[in-house]
């Protein structure tokens, strides 16, 4: 019998100068138009850190060390058709300047004001960035 499996994503909870660093999703199938944290998932054959660096060089263009990612909290979240676990990092350091990445899956890549988020952002992600803020380590959202 083959187990059931679950999706696992990262999220970067990136902070500079009380600022959270948002991008709005773009031609992508999902969200098209709100906004999220630099995100993806795991391809497989990675740990979660390493996913983490991946995506912040593939989509803003910044280099992260292992040692400078901490998780900060952990999301298990259902929809309709899946679930997933959610992993939400923070990192104090970076190399590289902030760009978008990708043009055809991102069309705006910058910071927020954490008491001025934008409407639009997805919900989850907007529930993540709380708990970040207050010190939640873990959460279930969609059940």
């Amino acid at each position: 019998m083959e187990r059931f499996k679950l999706v696992v994503a990262v999220h970067l909870i990136l902070i500079e100068n009380g600022k959270i660093l948002l991008l709005r999703r773009y031609n992508t199938g999902y969200e098209d138009g709100n906004y999220s944290v630099v995100a993806g998932h795991i391809d497989g054959n990675e740990n979660v850190i390493q996913a983490m660096q991946r995506e912040a060089w593939e989509e803003a263009g910044i280099q992260i060390e292992e040692n400078d990612l901490q998780i900060a909290h952990v999301m298990h979240r259902k929809t309709p058709n899946r679930e997933s676990i959610d992993y939400f990092l923070t990192c104090q350091n970076y190399v590289g300047q902030i760009q978008i990445m990708e043009k055809n899956k991102c069309d705006e890549l910058k910071f927020y004001a954490l008491e001025h988020l934008p409407e639009n952002v997805i919900p989850y992600v907007r529930k993540a960035i709380e708990y970040y803020q207050t010190g939640v380590s873990f959460s279930i959202y969609g059940w």
